[in-house]
């Protein structure tokens, strides 16, 4: 299986990275089609396959293009590969909001997967969500998978609605993730830490208490109690952010997240 990663940004050298680790495929079938020949010098130093600048000298060989750009480029990159598109290749769009009926629309192609990943893809710690056409076979979409899971953890969904909000929720999350680190971070440098310990202090909070999640059957309001003690410093917390709406403002966040997602899916 010869394989396409059109853009080689961040998510297109994660995948091309991640499939080769794996051995799920080789160097000599992987392709990168980048448009600018600094970002194309760069990554033919790479070793990950071969480096193209022109649709039409490397669409044709490819059984699986990944569509790994902007959505805003969504428009102008479908004329340039409509020419080029043939009808057995399957094609994967991890474009955020774009959907399966535009690209089937601008491309003329049938077999179309649409997938949501996030950054901790470039760790192997990813969550993907998808969703295919009806065209997809099933042996195509398992072969998919089997590339996605390279990169993580992947959930298929039936609804195309559900890729729009595992944007806002997986695809955006790290952000929000960041956002509330950095504020623990300022907090415990405002409490006369330094830099690096705020940065530890703060990151393997984080790292302990997902794990400790995982490995166990709590809920997160159950753990909460379990860390809160009448009168205590948890409970002063708790009763701060509740009286703040902390937790009504992450919500309304996700939420314009998934405004913005749709917005993008009508162009």
């Amino acid at each position: 299986m010869k394989i396409l990663i059109i853009g080689g940004g961040n998510m297109g050298l994660t995948y091309a990275k991640s499939f080769l680790r794996s051995h799920i495929t080789q160097q000599e079938d992987m392709m990168i089609l980048e448009k600018s020949p600094e970002k194309a010098e760069q990554l033919a130093q790479l070793n990950i396959g071969s480096v193209f600048g022109e649709p039409k000298d490397c669409l044709s060989q490819a059984d699986l293009i990944i569509l790994a750009v902007k959505p805003q480029d969504a428009p102008r990159l479908f004329d340039v590969l409509r020419p080029e598109v043939e009808e057995q290749q399957v094609y994967l769009s991890i474009m955020a909001g774009v959907k399966i009926e535009t690209i089937r629309k601008g491309l003329g192609a049938a077999k179309i997967i649409r997938a949501m990943p996030n950054l901790p893809a470039q760790i192997g710690m990813g969550m993907t969500a998808y969703t295919a056409s009806d065209d997809v076979t099933r042996i195509e979409l398992v072969m998919v998978q089997n590339l996605l899971n390279t990169t993580g953890k992947t959930i298929y969904v039936e609804n195309e609605d559900a890729i729009d909000a595992t944007t806002a929720i997986s695809g955006s999350g790290p952000a929000y993730v960041f956002y509330f680190m950095e504020a623990m971070m300022q907090a415990a440098r405002s409490m006369g830490f330094s830099e690096s310990e705020a940065e530890l202090l703060v990151s393997q909070t984080f790292r302990g208490t997902v794990e400790l999640y995982n490995k166990s059957n709590f809920s997160c309001e159950e753990w909460i109690a379990k860390v809160s003690s009448r009168g205590g410093t948890t409970e002063a917390a708790m009763k701060a952010y509740q009286e703040r709406l902390v937790h009504e403002d992450i919500v309304a966040g996700a939420q314009a997240a998934l405004a913005r997602a749709v917005e993008l899916g009508k162009g």
